[in-house]
């Protein structure tokens, strides 16, 4: 006597549908993971000339600067020690490590040079510059459409960094800022600092 279990084939054949639907499921987490090593690359790759350290940022005083050229009133004394510039307290500079916020320009340049030259800046074709750039899908965030301008943000997360970008394609009018997405958990727009 045979048994036939429900939805399978006749006695000594096994599921066949299963095994393809597992085949097909190791191709796309394949796709997947070849997709996140290419965004991970391309991560490093923009961050290449930027510091490894992963301290606080603390920007050296601008060209300029010194104390040697600080104005000082008559009959005072220029001080004897160097100057040091005061550690950020607000924005990106006081939350972002040296590297991230070395990578925030390099990432800021790429997008808008890219999106200056877009003639539609209609959310599909933005989709299309981010996609040929490297960033993927999966942190692509809030891509939308208001009138002629398109807004995205991009979560540029690693390594336990915060990371991130607000941009808004609009032709001329293209602007792309750096913001702070927290440290652990899902991205959302609504939980970025700029």
């Amino acid at each position: 006597m045979t048994l036939t279990a429900c939805g399978g084939g006749p006695a000594g054949e096994t599921g066949g549908g299963r095994a393809s639907n597992d085949m097909a499921g190791s191709a796309s987490a394949a796709v997947d993971s070849a997709r996140s090593a290419a965004f991970a690359a391309m991560l490093d790759a923009v961050a290449g000339p930027c510091p490894s350290g992963h301290a606080p940022a603390n920007r050296p005083s601008s060209p300029g600067s010194s104390a040697d050229e600080l104005p000082i009133a008559p009959g005072e004394t220029p001080p004897a020690d160097p100057i040091e510039p005061a550690a950020p307290t607000a924005g990106p500079e006081a939350e972002l490590s040296a590297r991230d916020l070395c990578a925030s320009g390099l990432h800021e340049e790429r997008l808008t040079q890219a999106l200056l030259k877009l003639k539609d800046p209609a959310p599909g074709q933005v989709r299309k510059v981010l996609n040929g750039l490297g960033y993927i899908d999966e942190r692509i965030h809030g891509l939308r459409s208001t009138g002629v301008t398109t807004g995205f943000f991009l979560d540029l997360r690693e390594r336990g960094g915060r990371l991130c970008v607000k941009g808004s394609a609009a032709g001329e009018k293209t602007v792309v800022d750096t913001c702070v997405a927290p440290a652990t958990g899902k991205f959302s727009p609504a939980n970025v600092g700029i």
